[in-house]
């Protein structure tokens, strides 16, 4: 999820699904978001917060060139670098 960048199991979206949550992040409750410029909004405030799984998920959107970001290889290798300095695994 874009908004805590937490990976969250299926089990867990089945469950808040059930319980009516269909529309908001298992993990933090917050708005999914309705585009890709909220979107990438959302990827954007964590990785100015440092968030190694947001910079890391940043260089994929920039590998694949989504939400308007251009194919960059090399900002692909210096974001992922920075993510693993951070700890992202």
């Amino acid at each position: 999820y874009v908004c805590c960048m937490k990976t969250v199991c299926n089990g867990c979206c089945h469950a808040a699904i059930k319980r009516g949550l269909n529309e908001a992040c298992p993990f933090c409750r917050s708005p999914v978001p309705k585009n890709g410029d909220e979107s990438l909004g959302m990827v954007m405030k964590r990785v100015d917060a440092r968030d190694p799984e947001a910079i890391c998920h940043l260089g994929c959107l920039h590998m694949n060139g989504v939400y308007g970001l251009e194919k960059d290889q090399s900002r692909v290798l210096e974001l992922w670098t920075k993510a693993a300095e951070l700890g992202s695994t």
